[in-house]
């Protein structure tokens, strides 16, 4: 992705800041977060107690073996789930005190998604899944394919826009949720085995892309197993019994 085409997309989101101090900004902080889940009688505590503090534009990978808290942790943070105790205050907002039907309104624009499988709208053509997301925030039509196609043009997908997800590549169809993703000037973005269907090369676009980003502010929350994804991280948490450990 061309360097001044990703730095004019996101001084524009971020105009009037300075990068450097832009990354030393507290986005969230988790006290004592504790999700526990009943098996009949039986309590499973899925994640115990997690203390973290994530600065702005930092690239935090989250690693842990299957059942340690790791899509627990992702959950509560993507307000999906309700914690049992503690707090996740995201952007000055406390997302755990949030009434239920506010939910899905601070959802859409505090937090943006990235899932394994992509989960793109068949029907929907590129431009359309990216515009999609901005719709439900009531953005203006023109304003919203004009934000949508400078995304994807800027994710190197400027000849792909009207292609829908089948005529795409698995790479070309994650840089289109990433481009999704993105459509909302997020605080965070929550993202979720990003690179486990696709190749070692495509990967390695997407962890660049993910760091080019960083490097401009957004802050990007990385649930993933591959090793190679983590060490491009900022930062690396591994959980285990449902603690973490930084």
């Amino acid at each position: 992705m061309p360097e001044e085409k990703m730095e004019g997309l996101m001084s524009a989101e971020k105009s009037g800041t300075d990068g450097h101090n832009e990354g030393q900004k507290v986005i969230m902080q988790i006290e004592n977060l504790s999700k526990t889940y009943m098996q009949g009688k039986i309590p499973v505590h899925a994640l115990r107690c997690a203390c973290i503090t994530v600065r702005k534009g930092e690239l935090l990978a989250i690693m842990g073996p299957s059942g340690s808290g790791k899509s627990t942790l992702l959950a509560l943070i993507g307000t999906l789930e309700k914690a049992t105790d503690g707090k996740i205050i995201l952007d000055g907002t406390d997302l755990t005190s949030v009434p239920e039907k506010l939910l899905p309104g601070v959802r859409r624009e505090k937090i943006g998604f990235i899932f394994q499988h992509y989960n793109l709208i068949p029907t929907l053509s590129a431009l359309e899944n990216v515009e999609l997301a901005m719709r439900f925030s009531r953005v203006p039509k023109k304003e919203r394919k004009e934000r949508a196609k400078a995304l994807l043009e800027d994710l190197g997908l400027g000849d792909r826009l009207n292609h829908k997800p089948t005529e795409l590549s698995g790479g070309e169809q994650q840089r289109v949720s990433i481009a999704r993703a993105l459509a909302n000037r997020p605080a965070l973005i929550l993202a979720d085995e990003p690179t486990g269907e696709v190749d070692s090369k495509t990967r390695d676009s997407i962890v660049r892309t993910f760091k080019e980003l960083s490097e401009k502010g957004q802050t990007i929350l990385v649930v993933t197993h591959d090793p190679e994804v983590a060490k491009e991280c900022s930062r690396v948490l591994r959980i285990t019994d449902g603690m973490i450990k930084d």
